[in-house]
């Protein structure tokens, strides 16, 4: 612990000073690692919303239900405008898109 650090027991604080503060690189990779986990997450929400499976999303977009299953992933990081564009239109939404400064993180 370094001088004027307060002690605490928040895992999550104890976690983000250890592996994250004063590492640039490891907080883009975070931000990144969230916006795709994001996507992925409204994707599926408003395809289970709508009541419709995965091959019947898919066959709305003209897609497989493999790319539908690899957008509701997490991991997947290949997200494209134009794809979230069609799913949009087929769940009969639209794809906003905001820019927010440096240093205003989302709460994970």
């Amino acid at each position: 612990m370094t001088k004027g650090t307060k002690k605490t027991k928040d895992g999550l604080a104890i976690l983000h000073r250890r592996y994250y503060a004063g590492r640039p690189d490891r907080l883009a990779a975070l931000e990144e690692m969230r916006a795709a986990d994001d996507v992925a997450r409204q994707i599926l929400q408003l395809r289970t919303e709508a009541g419709l499976s995965q091959r019947q999303l898919a066959k709305l977009v003209g897609t497989t239900a493999s790319v539908i299953c690899r957008l509701e992933d997490a991991d997947y990081e290949g997200h494209s405008l134009a794809m979230l564009r069609r799913i949009a239109a087929a769940l009969k939404q639209r794809v906003e898109i905001h820019f927010v400064p440096f240093g205003k993180l989302q709460p994970a």
